[in-house]
């Protein structure tokens, strides 16, 4: 993936934050994949390094990530799918609600082309589609039987897609930089910033 990338992360001291990495590790088991990596739903990708260098912590905290009066990000699990897409083998489909679209088109913003805030607005209600990622995978679509099978091992391990249950989401989180231009095994944050 080129560049760095936004992700949002669950509060640090949530649940979720275990879970969600157990169910990442029992998918990649059941698929035989190797790929590992932080539970997390993408905001925008393809942000070249020489934007948030040379202090990547400076320039996270400097991003208008609200508006006034700013917007509560919910982050709202709807069920288990599956496309063909390496990074979207098999994930689970976010609510696309108003706090996640203003925050994911702050973000896109700070992708060069992207500075225009009414194209930022089409991108992030238009083509950005919420998901946390279960399994990176050159496999072929996951088929509905072991989607089933997923989310019965997703929902033993706590995991829930019943509304307003405390693990079927979280409110607000941590907006993390990581240079996804690096090995999939190399990515780690190298800016936080809680919201």
């Amino acid at each position: 993936m080129p560049g760095s990338s936004l992700w949002l992360l669950p509060p640090k001291s949530h649940p979720l934050n275990s879970i969600l990495t157990t169910c990442i590790q029992k998918a990649s088991s059941h698929f035989s994949s190797p790929h590992l990596f932080t539970p997390h739903i993408t905001l925008t990708s393809s942000i070249p390094s020489s934007v948030h260098s040379p202090d990547p912590q400076n320039w996270l905290d400097s991003l208008p990530l609200f508006g006034d009066p700013p917007t509560s990000v919910e982050v709202n699990f709807t069920h288990l799918e599956s496309q063909d897409a390496f990074f979207k083998k098999l994930y689970i489909s976010i609510l696309k609600e108003e706090g996640l679209i203003a925050i994911a088109k702050r973000t896109r913003r700070c992708v060069p082309g992207w500075e225009d805030e009414g194209e930022a607005e089409r991108w992030a209600v238009e083509e950005w589609v919420p998901h946390l990622s279960l399994l990176y995978h050159n496999c072929p679509k996951i088929s509905i039987e072991e989607i089933e099978k997923v989310k019965q091992m997703v929902m033993d391990a706590g995991v829930s897609f019943t509304w307003n249950d405390d693990l079927s989401g979280w409110t607000g989180g941590r907006v993390v930089l990581v240079p996804t231009d690096r090995p999939i095994e190399e990515w780690e944050p190298i800016a936080e910033r809680e919201i």
